[in-house]
């Protein structure tokens, strides 16, 4: 399924909550480290965008307590809303079209979603525009330009098949518009916004369980629109999510790229 707005992954898929159970497991704690370093805690204003799932949110909502707020967004709120209790208001906004859903936080943190993104430009001014003075942005984006293969140790036909259709998926997104070497690009793009003190790190999953698990379940849920595209056959497919289910497969993610800054 195409979404009209251009999106790869439709979060109305079964598969969608697999997706953001593997992506926790793989992500977070690289994400809560960057937080806690920024001092998050009660009373803090944080919008989280482009929320998907409730990990983030809800680890947001503990920190900042009952006197702080979380503004959780997103195209589709149907996984998210489950986290809709006080501190955490749960709203539906496209980042890169809609106005900015309110000013003054004092952290606006996005993972994983600029990337895909038509207009990147405006989304990331837009969330800069949401903080206060001495605000903190945090933006994580994979770049799977850097390291562009399910399996950088292609020693056998599984290994081989797996990063034909890792390509064949980087196809799609490329023809959707996503950008698949922005996240190298974020330090450079935050400090010509204005940020100060920006730094950033990199993520790179390797050989994870959970890896797999994202894997299988991405996979499954563009199997239409792979053989659709005849960029690989359905035999293709069964044959690699049978590999990776035999666990024989060490399944790598695309480098996840941190980068932060505070506003001045």
């Amino acid at each position: 399924m195409i979404r009209p707005d251009g999106y790869l992954l439709d979060n109305r898929q079964a598969e969608a909550g697999e997706r953001f159970t593997a992506l926790a497991k793989l992500f977070d704690p690289t994400t809560f480290r960057h937080l806690e370093g920024f001092g998050i805690g009660p009373g803090w204003r944080c919008w989280e965008v482009g929320a998907g799932g409730t990990s983030v949110v809800s680890w947001l909502a503990r920190k900042v307590g009952p006197t702080g707020k979380v503004l959780a967004t997103d195209i589709d709120v149907s996984w998210t809303g489950s986290a809709a209790r006080p501190p955490v208001e749960v709203r539906r906004h496209d980042v890169g079209k809609d106005r900015t859903p309110g000013e003054g936080f004092d952290l606006v943190h996005a993972r994983l979603v600029l990337v895909h993104v038509p207009d990147r430009e405006r989304a990331l001014h837009s969330m800069i525009s949401a903080l206060r003075p001495g605000g903190r942005l945090l933006v994580e984006d994979a770049d799977p330009g850097l390291q562009p293969l399910a399996c950088p140790d292609e020693h056998g036909p599984e290994q081989q098949l797996a990063n034909r259709m890792r390509q064949a998926v980087r196809h799609l997104l490329a023809d959707r518009g996503a950008d698949l070497a922005y996240g190298r690009t974020l330090p450079r793009l935050l400090r010509e916004a204005g940020l100060h003190h920006v730094q950033a790190d990199g993520s790179f999953p390797l050989a994870s369980p959970a890896g797999s698990v994202l894997e299988s379940a991405t996979i499954r849920q563009v199997r239409d629109q792979l053989v659709k595209a005849d960029l690989v056959t359905d035999e293709d497919i069964d044959r690699h999510l049978a590999n990776v289910a035999s666990g024989t497969l060490d399944v790598a993610t695309a480098p996840m790229i941190s980068a932060w800054g505070r506003k001045a």
